[in-house]
């Protein structure tokens, strides 16, 4: 039989009901018992009041009958009277108290004729009372028949009788009286032995319940304890019992086995390892399912992250590649634009100074025209400003030709930094893609490819710019050529006029006003060509300043480049220490 830890404290429990339940039963018929002997001794004490009340009537009636005998006087006979009327009830009050001992109402029997029969003690009351009323008899009538005894012996018979009575009860008392002292002591050693052996009982079974069950119960608290705190190098004694303090032993040896292997597989996940597999316990293991599934997780996880990290360190490898060619080709730019923009100021001085020059050819020209209007002048006078005129004529024109060579240079640096600028711009692009693909840790790459996005765009537009304004230069210095080319043509007319100067004053002075006139409109386009080279210095400023930034950004976004690369390979150092 399987006993569990309910039957035995059931059990244990039960004997002590069990005893104090037959002390109670014991207690009970003692006091059932007690109860009725203390009913029967009312009884008897109220036959022996009975019997005294007869013989205390009997004796009142014979104090009235020997008062009124000795006085004559009626006040005397009250008692008798008294008597008279209450002994029939008090003898059917006897009777009726005994009337379940038949000896008692044999007795009973025997005494009434003794009071109140023809020959009884009343009768004979009466006969005396009756003579010492009769005046004719009188007292000594009545004391003849006191004197004869007849009176004494029915009272010594009726107390004879009642005596016989009261022994009677008397010894039914006792023995009453016996019979409930036997059964207070029989209640009172029950209920002393039955609660001692109840104590004894309640002592062993509370011993076998604590030894048996309250010892297993507080070791495995401790138990629980410990483990509630942390410490999981406890050992749980477990035996072949089959109740349920068994059961909880080897449960509580289970769950800790289980909390171990849990905390097993932690320290090998702390520690990198995620080859590790865990059993759930039941499908109701929340604790084990979730290990399950978060080592399940942990491993795609960390494949996924080994797999960024090697897309990044490669991205990012790339990246430092393509930045460290875009600050380079930022640098060789901001070398040409620094080139070109002294090139441009060597052209912008050479305008200035063609622009001189060309205001003292109209000056020349104007004082020539002056001489021709006012007269003759001197031919070598008019030889020499001709051959002035002419070497300078000549230097604007080798200006002129250098500045258009210039331009055409310009025009190709141009060209380069529109290249550079779309370069930028696709690098920028592909710089922006990247950082999307970096995710969070991008972000500072994108706004570094934004900026080298927006700087590509403005030297975009400056080299539009520049473009415009050296198509007019170009234009502008076409013109010039052409003017110079005119000049030059008109000067060497004017030197073979003066040759000849003398042939006609008129055809000089005609020479000399053409002279004038091309000077001042290669005086106007010396100007215009010394506002275009302001003009394209500027611009030139613009795009230093702009390559300037560009190369400023390109390392920037070199350094970008070169923490994402190392962000890259910390987080593959991160992610190999896991093993999957």
């Amino acid at each position: 039989m399987k006993w569990n830890v309910g039957m035995k404290i059931g059990t244990g429990f039960g004997l002590a009901l069990a005893i104090l339940a037959a002390i109670g039963i014991i207690a009970y018929r003692s006091i059932a018992k007690l109860i009725d002997t203390a009913q029967w001794v009312d009884h008897t004490h109220q036959v022996l009041e009975s019997l005294e009340s007869v013989m205390s009537t009997m004796k009142d009636a014979e104090t009235g009958q020997r008062g009124f005998l000795l006085t004559g006087e009626d006040r005397y006979l009250a008692p008798f009277l008294a008597a008279q009327g209450t002994i029939d009830g008090q003898i059917k009050t006897l009777r009726d108290l005994t009337k379940d001992n038949i000896n008692e109402q044999r007795r009973i029997d025997a005494l009434e004729p003794l009071i109140g029969g023809k020959d009884g003690k009343f009768a004979e009351l009466s006969e005396t009372i009756d003579l010492r009323k009769d005046k004719a008899k009188g007292f000594e009538a009545a004391l003849a028949i006191v004197r004869t005894d007849t009176g004494k012996k029915t009272m010594d018979e009726i107390r004879k009788v009642v005596d016989e009575m009261k022994n009677q009860e008397i010894t039914f008392l006792k023995t009453r009286t016996d019979e409930a002292q036997a059964g207070a002591r029989t209640a009172t050693f029950a209920i002393i032995l039955g609660t001692l052996a109840a104590l004894a009982v309640m002592t062993l079974a509370g011993f076998v319940i604590t030894r048996n069950i309250a010892d297993p119960l507080k070791e495995i608290t401790v138990t629980a304890d410990r483990i509630a705190s942390g410490d999981l190098g406890v050992a749980i004694s477990i035996n072949n019992r089959e109740d349920e303090v068994g059961v909880l032993a080897r449960t509580f040896a289970r769950m800790t086995d289980s909390l171990k292997a849990m905390a097993e597989v932690a320290a090998k996940i702390a520690d990198g390892d995620l080859r590790t597999t865990v059993t759930p316990q039941s499908p109701n293991d929340v604790l084990g399912n979730a290990f399950a599934r978060m080592t399940e997780n942990l491993r795609d996880q960390t494949r996924q992250l080994v797999e960024g990290a090697s897309v990044l360190g490669s991205s990012a490898s790339e990246i430092v590649a393509s930045t460290t060619q875009l600050a380079s080709s930022a640098s060789e730019s901001a070398a040409a634009v620094s080139e070109t923009t002294t090139t441009v100021e060597e052209v912008r001085q050479t305008a200035q100074a063609a622009s001189q020059k060309a205001k003292a050819v109209s000056d020349s020209a104007q004082k020539a025209a002056q001489i021709a209007q006012s007269g003759r002048k001197s031919t070598e006078e008019v030889v020499a400003g001709t051959n002035r005129i002419r070497q300078q004529m000549e230097a604007i024109a080798s200006s002129m030709v250098r500045l258009s060579e210039q331009s055409q240079t310009i025009g190709q640096i141009v060209a380069t930094v529109e290249d550079l600028a779309a370069q930028s711009n696709l690098l920028a692009v592909n710089a922006a893609i990247e950082a999307a693909r970096a995710g969070e840790h991008g972000k500072g790459f994108g706004v570094v490819a934004q900026e080298v996005k927006s700087l590509a765009e403005q030297s975009r537009q400056a080299t539009n710019q520049v473009r415009t304004i050296l198509g007019d230069i170009q234009k502008a210095t076409a013109a010039a050529v052409l003017a110079t080319e005119q000049g030059s043509k008109a000067v060497e007319a004017g030197a073979k006029q003066t040759e000849v100067a003398g042939e006609s004053i008129q055809a000089l002075a005609g020479s000399v006003t053409e002279a004038a006139q091309a000077a001042t409109q290669i005086a106007a386009s010396s100007q215009q060509q010394m506002v275009g080279v302001d003009q394209v210095a500027g611009a030139m400023e613009n795009i230093k300043q702009a390559s300037m930034q560009n190369v400023a950004s390109a390392k920037q976004l070199e350094t970008a480049a070169l923490n994402l690369s190392d962000l890259g390979q910390r987080l593959k150092q991160i992610v190999e220490r896991y093993k999957v």
